[in-house]
């Protein structure tokens, strides 16, 4: 389909479904979080285990902020030549599991989570009690474009 800058652009709301088959899709995502008063964010590997996000990060200002706090998680796809794409996010509170020994946490410890940057990342944190929401944006008229990143 040829792009008419003349067609304006759909915005939809995704269904909880329809974000966790689009976080299921992708690998990297950004964590908001507040320190010291100011918001911050950070990009991080992550797996979806069920309707829950888990990530690594080493000690620090992640670590310090997103344990035991309100968290905002952010993923999303573009698509430049189409003017499309969709962004999910979760709130939820970060868990710090790492020194965790219950069933839930040894089997999320075991998922193949690789962080692209270096260094330890000894500390896994998850995001409970998710809300869900998304957004896609098609060009009106265009049956939207692939789900995944």
């Amino acid at each position: 389909m040829a792009l008419d800058p003349n067609q304006p652009s759909a915005l939809g709301n995704l269904t909880q479904p329809e974000c966790l088959e689009l976080l299921a899709s992708a690998d990297l995502g950004r964590v908001a979080i507040v320190a010291d008063g100011r918001p911050l964010i950070f990009p991080v590997n992550f797996v979806l285990d069920g309707e829950l996000v888990v990530f690594r990060t080493d000690a620090g200002t992640k670590l310090d902020h997103a344990s035991l706090d309100r968290v905002a998680f952010e993923v999303d796809n573009v698509d430049h030549q189409r003017h499309e794409g969709w962004s999910v996010v979760v709130q939820g509170i970060g868990r710090e599991l790492t020194d965790a020994l219950d069933e839930t946490s040894v089997r999320e410890q075991a998922l193949p989570l690789r962080p692209w940057v270096g260094g330890a990342k000894d500390h896994w944190i998850r995001i409970v009690e998710p809300r869900f929401s998304g957004r896609r944006l098609t060009q009106k008229g265009a049956a939207p474009g692939p789900t995944s990143p």
